[in-house]
C-alpha cells in the first residue's frame, strides 16, 4: 500500500480534521442538545409513570416528539413507535409483519443493495422457512419496476425496498413501488434512514405502510429511532419482537429513552422547517466538489444515477488508485470507502459490485457525505487534497502509465512468478 505526502495548503476558515462522512453519522445539532438537556436532570421521570408530575412531564415530552416525527413524514402521532434505532425498526417491521401475516403467505421481496439491517433480517427469515427474492439493480443503482412486478406472486406479503441508498445516495421510485404494492394487496416497508429529513417523504402520497428512521443521521442523538406503522387503509399489524410491559401500543416493550426521543423529535422539527433550503445548499456543495474533481482528474466516475440522488451524497471511483491508499493520503478528512457498518472487512462494497463494478474499481471508490455543518471552504480544500493525492498515487502506478500510453491492459497476460 502506497502512502504519499500532500502539500496542499490549509485555507483560512478551515479547521482540520474535516468531517465529510454524514451518511455514517451526523454531529448533534446544538439546538437538539438544548431540547434534550432538561430531560436528563430536571424532567427525569419514566414516561410510563402515570401517578405523578415527573412521569407526566416525561410523557408530554415523548408525545410532543411523536407529533414532530409524524409531521415530517405526513403521518399521525399514533402511527409512530419509538425504537433504539433503524436497525431495530427494520427488524421489528420485517419480522413483525412476516410473523403476523404468515397465514397469508411466506414470500418477501427486497433488493440486493439494501443495508445489512434488512438483508440479514431477510436471511434470518429464510432460515425460518420464508422465501425471499433479492431483486438486482441496474447499473444506475435503480431497481427495474418490471422485475418487481414479475416477482410478486399470490404468496407475497411484504416488499421492503430502501428509500435512498446509504453508499451511493440513489433514490428508488418509492411512490411507484408503493402504488404497485397497494394494487396487488402487498404491504410495503421502506428503510428511509438516509432520506427522511433530506428529501420530501409523505407516507400517504407514497403508499408506504411501514417506514424506518433514526435520529443520528439527521443531527440527533445515537441510539434512538422510530418505526411508522400505518393505521388506516390498510391497518397494518405487527407482532412485537421485544416482550415486556406492552409499551408503544404493544409493539415495542421497554422503558422509553425520553431524552433521546425528545432529541429525535427536535431533529425532525428542524429538518421539516429547514430541509428545502438545506437540500439546495448541500446539492450546490456536492456539485462544486464533483466539478472540481472532474476538472483536474481523468478516469473518475460517479457511482449511481445523479438524477435521483440525495443532495449531500457523492460516491466516486478513482480508477488506478487503491481506495485505502487514498484514504491514508487524505487522513485529515473523514470520508468512507464502502459503508461504515461493513468497513471492518476489506471486501469490495457489495453495493458497488451490484452496480456491475469490478473489484479494482469498487476498491478505488470514496463516499463523500456532505452535511449541515460543512461549508464551501472545506469543499475546496477536500477537492484540492484529493486531486493532489490521486495524482501522486497515479505517478506510482504502472497501470495508469500504460493506460495513458494507449495500452489495452485487459489484453495483457500477466505471468505468475
Amino acid at each position: 500500500m502506497s502512502t504519499v505526502a500532500s502539500t496542499v495548503e490549509i485555507p483560512a476558515g478551515v479547521t482540520l480534521p474535516i468531517y465529510m462522512d454524514n451518511h455514517a453519522t451526523s454531529p448533534l445539532d446544538p439546538r437538539v442538545l438544548e431540547a434534550m438537556m432538561p430531560f436528563f436532570t430536571q424532567k427525569f421521570g419514566n414516561a410510563a409513570s402515570r401517578n405523578h408530575s415527573f412521569g407526566w412531564e416525561a410523557e408530554q415530552g415523548v408525545e410532543q416528539a411523536r407529533e414532530q416525527v409524524a409531521k415530517l413524514i405526513g403521518a399521525t402521532a399514533k402511527e409512530i413507535i419509538f425504537t433504539s434505532g433503524a436497525t431495530e425498526s427494520n427488524n421489528l417491521a420485517i419480522k413483525g409483519i412476516a410473523e403476523m401475516y404468515r397465514e397469508r403467505g411466506n414470500h418477501i421481496i427486497t433488493q440486493a443493495t439494501e443495508h445489512k439491517a434488512v438483508l440479514d433480517t431477510c436471511k434470518r427469515l429464510e432460515k425460518a422457512g420464508y422465501r425471499v427474492t433479492y431483486l438486482p439493480v441496474k447499473a444506475d443503482g435503480l431497481i427495474d419496476m418490471e422485475d418487481l412486478k414479475r416477482a410478486i406472486d399470490d404468496k407475497t406479503i411484504l416488499v421492503t425496498i430502501m428509500f435512498a441508498n446509504n453508499e451511493i445516495g440513489v433514490i428508488q421510485p418509492v411512490a411507484e413501488i408503493g402504488k404497485l404494492c397497494h394494487e396487488r394487496g402487498v404491504l410495503f416497508h421502506t428503510d428511509a434512514v438516509q432520506a427522511v429529513g433530506k428529501v420530501p417523504v409523505d407516507v400517504n402520497a407514497m403508499n408506504i405502510d411501514a417506514l424506518s428512521l433514526t435520529a443520528h443521521k439527521i443531527y440527533g442523538p445515537k441510539g434512538v429511532g422510530a418505526l411508522y406503522v400505518r393505521r388506516r387503509n390498510p391497518r397494518v399489524q405487527i407482532s412485537e419482537q421485544i416482550n415486556g410491559g406492552g409499551h408503544e401500543r404493544g409493539m415495542r416493550s421497554g422503558t422509553l429513552n425520553v431524552p433521546g426521543i425528545v432529541g429525535l423529535g427536535k431533529a425532525c422539527e428542524l429538518a421539516r422547517l429547514e430541509m428545502d433550503e438545506e437540500a439546495k445548499r448541500l446539492a450546490g456543495m456536492r456539485d462544486r466538489l464533483k466539478a472540481k474533481l472532474e476538472s483536474k482528474l481523468d478516469y473518475i466516475h460517479v457511482n449511481g444515477t445523479m438524477e435521483h440522488h440525495l443532495p449531500g451524497n457523492l460516491n466516486m471511483s478513482f480508477v488506478y488508485v487503491e481506495g485505502e491508499s487514498l484514504l491514508m493520503g487524505i487522513n485529515d478528512i473523514a470520508v468512507s470507502s464502502g459503508s461504515a457498518c461493513t468497513s471492518a472487512t476489506l471486501e469490495p462494497s457489495y453495493v458497488l459490485k451490484a452496480l456491475g463494478l469490478g473489484d479494482d474499481v469498487a476498491h478505488s471508490s470514496i463516499r463523500f457525505g456532505l452535511g449541515r455543518f460543512n461549508n464551501d471552504a472545506e469543499v475546496d480544500y477536500v477537492a484540492d487534497k484529493v486531486i493532489d493525492v490521486v495524482q501522486k498515487l497515479r505517478e506510482l502506478s504502472p497501470l495508469y502509465e500504460m493506460v495513458k500510453e494507449g495500452i489495452d491492459i485487459t489484453k495483457i497476460e500477466w505471468q505468475a512468478h
